[in-house]
């Protein structure tokens, strides 16, 4: 297991990356997305209605930082129960699809392609502002730390700026003979 260092710049990266479903150069980031609903559905095994990641917006390598975004829609599943007339995304739901495009991220890394990683922790988790429809939630991820059964990262989820929730999300890849 390796410790992915910090990024050092704040800046944005310039350039322009094509959406090709493999991962881009480092410090490319794109004018679209860089990967749509359905080219991440190449890349991990979420599907509807459970697939909480519309699109990647950034991915840079070298900053080990990925950017996805989830536009939350009145006609959600989860808002028929939570709460009829006062519709909120479950804030579970929130950190899941922090750790989908965490697992895009994992997905694109050499030797991680086909593989199924699992919950092993939600450490510093905070939820600050209600998520409902109409908002786009984005979903920034940056590792600090992934090997070959473990990895580790900081998610945040903002709405126009403002962080909704936040967490250290982790995660396993169990042997394949526990998922069978």
């Amino acid at each position: 297991m390796t410790d992915v260092a910090e990024p050092t710049a704040t800046a944005e990266p310039t350039g322009t990356a094509e959406p090709t479903g493999t991962a881009e150069p480092a410090g490319r980031p794109s004018a679209g997305p860089v990967h749509t609903a359905g080219e991440i559905q190449d890349l991990i095994p979420h599907r509807w209605p459970f697939l909480l990641v519309d699109r990647i917006v950034e991915y840079d390598a070298d900053a080990h930082r990925i950017v996805g975004s989830k536009a939350v829609t009145a006609t959600e599943w989860f808002f028929q129960g939570h709460f009829p007339g006062l519709p909120v995304m479950p804030g579970v739901l929130q950190i899941e699809a922090l750790a989908q495009t965490m697992a895009v991220y994992v997905a694109k890394q050499p030797g991680f392609g086909d593989r199924v990683g699992l919950f092993a922790g939600i450490d510093d988790c905070r939820f600050k502002r209600v998520v409902q429809p109409g908002d786009i939630l984005r979903l920034e991820v940056v590792m600090e730390k992934l090997g070959s059964r473990f990895g580790r990262g900081r998610g945040v989820a903002t709405v126009e700026g403002e962080i909704a929730c936040e967490a250290t999300i982790s995660f396993v890849i169990p042997n394949e003979s526990v998922l069978r």
